[in-house]
């Protein structure tokens, strides 16, 4: 989903751009120095990543209805499933959510986007009328390839 305010002309994505190339704009991400990042990511089992994936296409601000509550629940799992399963068996999965500290199968579809807590990973800059204020991540790697996939909340 695209956020209201993202320059999606030309122009707009031509000037975000060279804000981030020419001006050193860490846009979205403000990576943290490499020594964090094995506490900031958390391995997930295979089931747990589903659940993830599946509540990123909940809204931040203005979901109505969670996944667990939709009609289209079992639909919307079964996409993040079929996502996922094309790693294959041997899939590693990785989250900022903190749920998965202590526990690597966290039901995210019980808690719902905007009852999952994460460490962020976005720049705090406020960037021509976006303000990004939480994000949720899943990582998918195998010896092959590494998928990523962010939802991140702005308004």
């Amino acid at each position: 989903m695209v956020h209201r305010n993202a320059p999606l002309t030309e122009t707009g994505r031509l000037r975000l751009a060279r804000c981030v190339v020419d001006d050193g704009w860490p846009y979205p991400f403000a990576p943290p120095p490499a020594a964090d990042w094995p506490g900031l990511l958390y391995p997930l089992e295979a089931g747990a990543a589903h659940g993830a994936l599946a509540v990123m296409t909940e809204e931040w601000q203005s979901e109505p209805r969670p996944v667990r509550g939709r009609p289209d629940r079992d639909a919307v799992l079964a996409d993040a499933r079929t996502l996922l399963d094309r790693y294959g068996p041997t899939a590693r999965f990785w989250t900022n959510a903190r749920a998965a500290a202590h526990d690597p199968a966290p039901d995210f579809v019980a808690a719902g986007l905007r009852g999952t807590a994460s460490h962020t990973f976005l720049t705090p800059a406020y960037i021509r009328g976006l303000d990004l204020f939480d994000d949720l991540g899943l990582i998918a790697v195998t010896d092959e390839e590494v998928g990523v996939f962010w939802s991140i909340g702005a308004y």
